[in-house]
């Protein structure tokens, strides 16, 4: 690999407002309000009077840490009448690829659903549980293979089918709304890590995905209602809201793993660990045999430094097994590019270590292509492109995505 081209640059009332006051305030003195907080302010009068479904998960909490189910059950002014629970479960105790079965919640007594990736179900749930209006709530972290955004598409879809209304609290992008970034989907590569033609690393809020969802791609549009941030702007990370950091899964820990993730995900589709099972998913990345050399061969990417690191999974790919390998660090998140940078560790390893290949369910169906949403990603590396030579592969499409998305988001893109 030509080394300058591998380093160069990429481009509820009063409890509520006493809890506001315990939150840290972001740089600028303020501090952003959820949707969940903004409903509350208004005494839950967007859901008064009507049969409500909630899908959320442990990340659907209040400043004080408070559950919004919890909050808006004992509030007597909301009637919950079912619980939905997205990947990994309601109250979050599945691990990647699982939901819960059906519960009633010990501290609600509210029946709980498993609406994870089950296209066919979602709206025979809805209808059981004769919900009126569906609340979505759910912290994203940015990137097009986080499934809880296809929960919230096919729940979308289902209110369209049976005439409901759809309220989504907004909560923030924690890798910023600036820009979109990376591949589109190609529709032949749909799964539930990518149903539609989204960029890989989409750059919007869950209620404007929601916007977008419902308009461009349902041919029976919800009654959608966004209830949106008061405070947030595009520019903003995570840690500039003053909000608690709740983990949306088991393996996405910190504001740093979300950072990192939609590149480093792209490890999923390797025969490499992408640190699953260590304090340190998606960070940690490595196997077996691999040594020093590969850190030593992509120091130098923008906004990033690389230690050599050593580590063995308690589970997932190489569980108990010590793996060598990378831990990757940001250093500057202005000038991070998770996803150019993830291809490019993905070239490095395959150039010095060629005997960890790609993960596949058989000789035509290939991970890397259902995570990027092509193949032509895949492809170009096997041919021994450089990571500056895929970008190219996607730009027009990347162009047309973000015109696209325009006319739906709903912050402005700096902070004042």
């Amino acid at each position: 690999m030509q080394r300058r081209r591998l380093l160069g640059s990429a481009i509820a009332g009063t409890a509520l407002a006493a809890t506001a006051a315990a939150v840290p305030a972001h740089a600028g003195g303020r501090r952003v309000k959820t949707g969940i907080e903004v409903l509350a302010d208004d005494d839950f009068a967007e859901l008064a009077g009507q049969r409500v479904g909630v899908i959320s998960n442990p990340t659907g909490v209040l400043p004080d840490l408070s559950h919004e189910v919890d909050l808006m059950h004992e509030s007597g002014k909301v009637d919950i009448v079912a619980v939905f629970g997205p990947e990994h479960g309601f109250r979050g105790v599945s691990q990647a690829g699982e939901g819960e079965d059906f519960f009633l919640d010990p501290k609600t007594g509210i029946p709980v659903y498993n609406a994870y990736n089950d296209k066919d179900r979602m709206a025979e749930l809805l209808a059981e549980a004769g919900v009126e209006t569906l609340v979505f709530d759910i912290q994203d972290v940015g990137a097009r293979f986080y499934t809880y955004i296809w929960t919230m598409y096919l729940a979308l879809e289902a209110a369209g089918q049976l005439g409901l209304r759809f309220v989504v609290l907004d909560r923030p992008n924690p890798g910023t709304g600036r820009a979109a970034s990376g591949p589109v989907l190609h529709p032949e590569h749909a799964t539930f890590v990518g149903l539609k033609p989204i960029a890989q690393r989409h750059g919007m809020t869950v209620g404007e995905l929601a916007r977008f969802f419902n308009h461009e791609f349902l041919p029976e549009p919800a009654d959608l209602t966004v209830v949106k941030m008061s405070g947030w702007k595009r520019d903003m990370y995570f840690e500039d809201t003053g909000l608690p950091w709740i983990a949306p899964s088991p393996n996405m820990p910190t504001v740093a793993t979300a950072i990192a993730y939609p590149g480093t995900c792209l490890f999923e589709a390797s025969a490499l660990s992408e640190g699953r099972g260590t304090t340190k998913p998606f960070e940690l990345l490595g196997a077996p045999e691999i040594d020093h050399t590969w850190s030593e061969a992509v120091q130098g990417l923008p906004g990033a430094r690389f230690r050599e690191a050593y580590f063995t999974p308690t589970f997932s790919k190489w569980a108990t097994k010590v793996c060598g390998g990378v831990e990757l660090q940001v250093t500057d998140r202005r000038d991070f590019d998770p996803i150019r940078t993830g291809l490019a560790m993905i070239i490095e390893q395959r150039r010095l270590f060629p005997q960890y290949g790609w993960r596949s369910q058989d000789v035509t169906s290939f991970w890397l292509d259902k995570l990027t949403g092509n193949q032509a990603v895949r492809l170009a590396i096997e041919d021994g492109a450089e990571v500056d030579d895929l970008a190219p592969l996607w730009a027009e499409e990347l162009d047309a995505f973000s015109e696209q998305r325009e006319s739906y988001l709903l912050y402005r893109h700096t902070a004042q």
